[in-house]
Order: C-alpha cells, then sequence, then structure tokens
C-alpha cells in the first residue's frame, strides 16, 4: 500500500503536493479577469506610493476595494515590482512556503504534520485559488505560538503586530502571552513592533498620507463589517451568520455572539495548573485558529484555510485520531466545509443549501466548542498518563527534545 500510494505516509511527498497545489492555481487564475484579487494588493503598493487612497474603488483597475491596513504596501512590494505572471506565482508560492513551514515547526510527529497538510490540502487550493492571504495569516498566527514555546518572545510579537495591521486575524496570537516565559519582554516588544510597523510604510509615503490611511482603514472596516451583515452578504460564515440564517433574523446583533466566544475562549488562559502540558498547549492553538474565523462578519468561502488547519490540528494531534467520532468530523470537515461551495456540488445544493445556511461554518464550530469543553474541563495530566500507559507520549516526546535540540 505504502509503495503505491507514497504521499499517504510520505511527509516530503505531502509538502510537493501543497507546492503543485499553488502552481496549478496559479497558471489557471494568471488569465484576464481571473487574478482581480492580484491587482488589488498589488496597487495597495503602487497607491501607496503615488500617495492616493488606499480604501476608494477603483474601477479601471479592478473591482471591490482594498480592506487590508496600510503596512501591507511593504509586505506586497517584493510582489508588486514585478510582470504580473511573476509576482503571482510567487505570491501563490510564498502562501504555500511559509504554511508549510509553520506547520513543520509544531512540536509534534511528522505523521502529524503530514496528515495536517494532507486533510488541510482542500481548503488551502480554496485560498490559494482565490488569491488570497490567508495561509500567510495562519502561518503567523502558528509562527507566533512556536516562537513563544521558545522563548523567542520578540519575533513572536514581530508576526502578531505585523499581522494585526495587515488584517486583523492575527491579534489572537496576544493570547499566547499567557505561555510567555517573559511576559515584561512580550508586552515592551510588542510597543516597540506596533511603533515601527505603524512607521513602516513612512519609507515609500509621507507620514501625513500613512497616518491618514490607518484612519481611513479604520473606516472601511467599520463600513465592511455594516455590509458583511445581512443574507445578501457573501461573507459573515460566522457562528453568528449562522444563527442569523437559521433564526432568519439578519439583524440579530454581533455583541452577545464576540462576548461568548472571548468567555469561552479566555476561561481555559485562567487554568494555570495546565499550562505545563503541550497537548493543552495546542489545543489552544487550535482554539485560536478556529475562534477568529468562527468571530468575525469577514469570514468568506477562503478564510476558511486559518480555520480547517486548527480543526485538522486538534484531531491528527490526539492519542487515537482515528475513532468513529472523529472519521464523521473529518469527513464533515473534508465535504461540507472543504468541497460544499465548489463545483464538487451541484449548483442547487450548493446555493440553495450549504450556501444559504453557512454550512460550511457547521463541522467547524462543532470542533470548536469540542476542543473547548476539553480546554475548560479535561486534567491533562489524565490525557499524557494515558497515552505513556502505550507508549505514545513517550515517542512524541522524544521526538519534542530532538526538535528543539536541533533548533
Amino acid at each position: 500500500m505504502t509503495k503505491r500510494f507514497p504521499f499517504l505516509t510520505n511527509y516530503k511527498l505531502v509538502c510537493l503536493l501543497w507546492i503543485a497545489v499553488a502552481a496549478f492555481c496559479w497558471q489557471y487564475k494568471f488569465k484576464p479577469n481571473r487574478y482581480n484579487n492580484y491587482l488589488i494588493f498589488k496597487q495597495v503598493y503602487h497607491h501607496t506610493v503615488a500617495e492616493k487612497n488606499l480604501y476608494k474603488l477603483y474601477p479601471a483597475e479592478y473591482y471591490d476595494s482594498n480592506h487590508y491596513g496600510p503596512v501591507f504596501s511593504i509586505v506586497v512590494a517584493p510582489f508588486a515590482i514585478m510582470p504580473d505572471g511573476w509576482g503571482l506565482f510567487f505570491w501563490s508560492l510564498i502562501n504555500a512556503v511559509l504554511l508549510i513551514w509553520a506547520i513543520h515547526l509544531l512540536p509534534v510527529s511528522n505523521r502529524v504534520k503530514m496528515l495536517v497538510l494532507l486533510l488541510s490540502s482542500i481548503e488551502f487550493a480554496n485560498s490559494v485559488h482565490n488569491i488570497q492571504f490567508n495561509p500567510i495569516i495562519t502561518a503567523f498566527i502558528i509562527f507566533s505560538f512556536i516562537l513563544v514555546e521558545k522563548g523567542k518572545d520578540g519575533w513572536a510579537t514581530m508576526l502578531i503586530i505585523l499581522g494585526a495591521l495587515v488584517k486583523l486575524y492575527p491579534i489572537v496570537g496576544l493570547a499566547f502571552f499567557m505561555f510567555s516565559k517573559n511576559k515584561g519582554k512580550f508586552v515592551v516588544s510588542a510597543a516597540i513592533w506596533t511603533v515601527v510597523f505603524i512607521a513602516l510604510p513612512m519609507l515609500i509615503a509621507s507620514p501625513h498620507f500613512i497616518l491618514q490611511s490607518y484612519s481611513d482603514w479604520y473606516q472601511s472596516l467599520v463600513e465592511k463589517n455594516h455590509q458583511n451583515i445581512g443574507f445578501d452578504a457573501a461573507q459573515d460564515i460566522s457562528f453568528m451568520g449562522v444563527c442569523r440564517r437559521i433564526i432568519g433574523n439578519p439583524y440579530l446583533p454581533n455583541y452577545p455572539f464576540l462576548m461568548f466566544g472571548a468567555l469561552v475562549f479566555g476561561m481555559p488562559l485562567l487554568r494555570f495548573n495546565q499550562f505545563k502540558y503541550l497537548q493543552f498547549r495546542l489545543r489552544v492553538l487550535a482554539s485560536a485558529l478556529l475562534t477568529v474565523v468562527l468571530f468575525s462578519t469577514g469570514s468568506e468561502h477562503p478564510t476558511y484555510v486559518i480555520a480547517v488547519t486548527g480543526a485538522m490540528l486538534w484531531i491528527c494531534m490526539q492519542h487515537n485520531p482515528f475513532t468513529r467520532r472523529n472519521i464523521v468530523l473529518l469527513v464533515c470537515l473534508l465535504v461540507i466545509t472543504g468541497l460544499g461551495l465548489t463545483d464538487a456540488f451541484p449548483k442547487y445544493i450548493r446555493e440553495e443549501i450549504i450556501s444559504n445556511y453557512y454550512m460550511k461554518a457547521w463541522p467547524c464550530i462543532v470542533v470548536w466548542f469540542m476542543i473547548s469543553r476539553e480546554l475548560i474541563f479535561t486534567d491533562f495530566v489524565v490525557l499524557k498518563n494515558k497515552a505513556m500507559q502505550t507508549g505514545h507520549y513517550r515517542n512524541f516526546l522524544d521526538h519534542l527534545d530532538n526538535s528543539l535540540a536541533s533548533a
């Protein structure tokens, strides 16, 4: 079996699969009128240099509008100065490489990494096919967790602040402050990086323009949040969006849901006696990846690479990942979340059922509640002892020790 299908067990070949997916999506999308998102991205740089409003509509250049922070002009600059074909190619490639690298550095076995990559590949394809920044956002959140684990808080906060000033989601990485061994350094470095990244675009535009652009960005996010809420919106594939659809009330307010999400996500961070267990901390990471998507009105089809990576990490790092319950969850994540809004389903089912009720979010919501229950109620010393009885945890620790030593 392994000789006939080496990609099922070969970690390196699964990594190459992601590169192949990125390359395939690039050649498919690099055609007129198919790479609009990339045009928005590159024009953030050119508009910044020309000091043109970053958040107005420019129908002669692209449709839709930009909603990324001014510092994105520096992030996208190396791609924007290339010809479109090469810029789009390397954009797709860097999305794959950074997320592969982030998952590779996780303190889990290669088998777990391989499974996470393999089972998240559909969502990665959804994101890179739509020419998104979301795989990099996912990588930033994972990198920040890993760097806090290694005591490199300065670098961790660099990625958290940079990511948050581009697209707010990586702000969830501030939760890893609770695991920091040098909390003072974490706070100071976060403050320093905030100043640095707010000022960084001033290298290519005037300070007045950049400061005004941050004000414009805030206004654009407020307006976008209002636009996202409603039954005719393509976004809001979130916990609150699902409730709005099921109840049939598009005007359900966000605040009760956001308060509930913050409470459930935050409660485990008060269980200080559990912090010493890696399985607990990894579950917090998985929960963070899910929470930031499920409680955002801006969540859309290609955003779910963030949430699904968290869901797959939680399933695959379990002592027995392929229980009957987990297999059902995997099928739902792959079929409903991954393929539900693609041409894999007939148009009627896709639009009238899966899209109409935001079913893409349902499996992730179930997983989020299950992770939250574990984080709030499970004593992880029991989980550790159970794994050690079969030798699984000992092998896990051996791998972890080797990984940290090589790092």
